[in-house]
């Protein structure tokens, strides 16, 4: 600020410049100076911060999208590979049969019994079996078979005796021998379109998908394959009935996303299988017939049906691989064709479709909350910024006044002292400039420019006052928030564990008081053995008797689930050991124990092999010295290798097998001078040496993709050599199982 003194005329002051400014001169308030620049830059940079967050945010669930419906295109795609090339494998090896002379079509007794044993291992298949030509010598159409398709029985046999017009069913035992004809019916199969379809062709083909005979709400195609001699005539046609509905089921365990589908469908439109709820069969026409993607019972289907004819003109049309958007119910959807096909003419098109909406919830959650944290930190900016420029204003305004006093000749002017250290001292300097001014007029011009050089100073200082000012504020907030998030998260871990206890702690009263009531009631019922008649309409109603019988139960099942889950907690904490990250002596049992109950649920039987049982050998152990939380990890790798590899054995065993030889996996340790030797053997497979001499290379794993990273035992190789001074080892062999041998000192130098 710059004040231009006048000349002293008359016992005034008189200005040589006029003070009103000219009309064209732009007048801000000081005020506003301080306050708009905060609020431009808060605004400016929280609304910058928002905007990218949404894109980035966009982007992310854009790519997040494709790779979902990739990854779920490639795991239908895999699915559909395998489920499909069983058929024609079997046409194939039952060829090989009849040419190694394993299998005689022409003897329909043997071949029913050889169907009917691939039909007992072969669920899926409703129908496996063959028709012969006059080329034979055995007649038009005979041939045999046998499968699932007859009501009210497992697996029957068909024959087509030579030289007759009539198939006959017949239930078999348990050795597939014929027991008792269930039907017989007058049947062509020479003529059947199966059978012509395939011999025109001359090699392995699919049929059309059909409903299958005897399974309304299911679908089938068939899978056939000619029968040649050495001359080139043709013998017959082999042929394997497949039901579809597994595929159905498939599609329905797949986690696309909230209101995602994935279905399956032929190039003419028409429905193989689904994840939705809807059937693929129409059962309104005189005979099933499955639904088109155009007049599906399911809405989406029906929309994403118009969308493609829109776009393609034709399903036809439809390239191998395609994504695009369309709106369904005013919501935006994601969806991805992909073509399948396979050497024997099936042509379908996998469907992934996923609303958008699945994925951007979030999104739209994030920019509420950025709008309402631009507009809070606006508010808070101006707030602020109005209070300080206020506090900071005022004075030098009254400074202001007092000088345009002096300046109209009116000396006798002071300025009151602020709060603020600079401000005071500019006040004093004005007051003593204003004394100046009034004992001696000669000093003037020095005084103001003195007092010119010191509002310039003073302005710095403020200035840089405020900076530090900003930036204490700033560093107080962040430490303020790192103060709450810690305590939030120790509360919450304080809170889950009191539940639990109290729960546990008060269920042996529960039960006592429980068993006094009970106790009561007995009594009740002994002195007054004939209650009135409410009171034994209520007793009846409320089945008295069982409810004493099982309320001890219930209390003694959730007296079991607390002390379950207090022991889960522990086996957590001791698995983890967070708190240890230092060299202590540990128990390596209960590292072990704990890590074994973690992986509980994969040791339990499921539905595709037996129960894996372990076997501790402990020895007594004294206290080792090592890292806890990194030991239990290298635990955890090699019992879940072995958890996997067991399971990788039990795929391919049947359950005699399994029975004579249950999976196994032994856990040994011993004391061997100054270390700890810990042993883990499981009764897998095997490795061969190849695989054996390259496990604890970073990054190689024998697992598919995306089921191993290849890391865990190349972390769990270097924690124990490295960070224990210990030696780790692997023996196996192929057909043999798997030694993992850990060796630890017990006190490391």
């Amino acid at each position: 600020m710059k004040i231009r003194i006048g000349f002293l005329r008359g016992g005034r002051l008189s200005d040589s410049s006029a003070l009103p400014a000219g009309k064209g001169n732009l007048r801000v308030p000081f005020s506003w100076l301080l306050v708009m620049p905060f609020a431009i830059q808060v605004f400016g940079a929280v609304g910058l911060v928002g905007y990218l967050s949404y894109k980035n945010g966009q982007r992310a669930i854009n790519d997040l999208a494709q790779q979902l419906e990739e990854e779920i295109s490639l795991r239908v795609d895999q699915y559909l590979n395998s489920y499909l090339a069983l058929p024609p494998h079997l046409n194939e090896l039952n060829l090989d049969a009849i040419e190694q002379g394993l299998l005689d079509p022409r003897d329909i007794e043997s071949a029913g019994r050889y169907f009917w044993k691939q039909s007992q291992v072969f669920e899926q298949l409703s129908y496996i079996g063959y028709a012969l030509a006059d080329q034979s010598g055995a007649g038009a159409g005979a041939g045999a078979g046998a499968g699932r398709w007859f009501e009210g029985q497992d697996i029957v046999i068909t024959q087509h005796p030579a030289r007759q017009s009539d198939d006959y069913t017949y239930a078999a035992d348990e050795q597939g021998n014929k027991t008792a004809l269930v039907h017989s019916t007058e049947y062509d199969a020479v003529n059947d379109d199966w059978y012509v379809q395939t011999a025109a062709a001359g090699k392995p083909i699919w049929s059309e998908v059909y409903v299958a005979e005897g399974f309304d709400d299911y679908i089938a195609v068939s899978a056939n394959a000619p029968m040649y001699d050495d001359e080139r005539k043709l013998l017959g046609i082999l042929s394997i009935d497949l039901l579809l509905a597994d595929i159905s089921k498939v599609l329905k365990q797949i986690d696309v996303s909230e209101n995602g589908q994935v279905f399956i469908m032929e190039r003419d439109g028409r429905l193989i299988a689904g994840s939705g709820r809807q059937s693929i069969i129409s059962a309104q026409a005189d005979e099933p017939d499955r639904f088109s993607i155009s007049n599906s019972p399911d809405p989406l289907l029906r929309s994403l049906g118009q969308s493609l004819q829109q776009q393609f003109g034709s399903l036809e049309a439809i390239p191998d691989q395609q994504t695009l958007e369309m709106f369904f119910e005013g919501q935006q959807q994601l969806v991805s064709l992909q073509s399948w096909r396979d050497d024997y003419g099936l042509d379908w098109i996998i469907v992934v479709s996923v609303p958008e909406s699945d994925f951007t919830a979030q999104i739209r959650a994030n920019n509420r909350t950025t709008v309402l944290l631009c507009l809070l930190a606006l508010a808070v900016a101006t707030t602020s910024g109005v209070f300080t420029s206020r506090w900071v204003s005022r004075p030098i305004l009254r400074m202001g006044q007092a000088s345009r006093a002096i300046a109209s000749g009116n000396l006798e002017q002071s300025v009151k002292s602020s709060s603020v250290r600079e401000l005071d001292i500019l006040a004093g300097s004005f007051n003593q400039m204003a004394e100046k001014l009034r004992s001696s007029f000669s000093l003037l011009e020095q005084s103001n420019t003195e007092l010119e050089h010191r509002v310039e100073v003073r302005t710095q200082d403020l200035q840089q006052a405020l900076d530090e000012l900003n930036w204490a504020q700033s560093q107080m907030v962040q430490s303020e928030k790192m103060s709450a998030l810690g305590k939030m998260v120790a509360g919450i871990a304080h809170e889950i564990n009191n539940p639990v206890n109290f729960i546990h702690g008060n269920l042996d009263y529960v039960q006592q008081y429980t068993e006094d009531l009970l106790h009561l009631i007995q009594l009740y019922q002994q002195h007054f053995p004939q209650p009135p008649d409410a009171i034994k309409a209520e007793q009846d109603r409320l089945n008295i008797e069982f409810l004493m019988e099982d309320l001890s139960k219930v209390l003694a099942s959730m007296n079991v689930g607390t002390e379950r889950i207090q022991e889960i907690v522990l086996s957590l904490r001791n698995f983890s050991r967070l708190d240890e990250s230092d060299l202590k002596a540990v128990d390596l049992h209960q590292g072990i124990d704990s890590t074994l109950l973690i992986l509980q649920h994969r040791l339990k039987a499921t539905s595709a092999r037996p129960e894996i049982v372990v076997i501790k050998e402990y020895a007594v152990l004294p206290l080792a010295d090592c890292y806890a939380g990194p030991l239990n990890q290298v635990f955890m790798n090699i019992l879940v290798n072995a958890i996997d590899a067991l399971e990788e054995r039990d795929k391919d065993r049947s359950d005699e097998e399994a029975n004579e030889n249950p999976s196994t996996i032994t856990i040994r340790t011993v004391v061997v001078g100054d270390f700890v030797k810990i042993v883990i053997v499981d009764n897998g497979a095997g490795m061969a040496l190849a695989v054996q001499q390259k496990i604890f290379d970073p990054f190689y794993t024998t697992k598919p993709v995306g089921e191993g990273t290849g890391m865990g035992l190349s972390i769990s190789y270097q924690i124990i050599t490295q960070k224990h001074q210990g030696k780790l080892s692997c023996f196996s062999a192929v057909g043999e199982g798997t030694t993992f041998v850990i060796e630890i000192p017990i006190h490391p130098l």
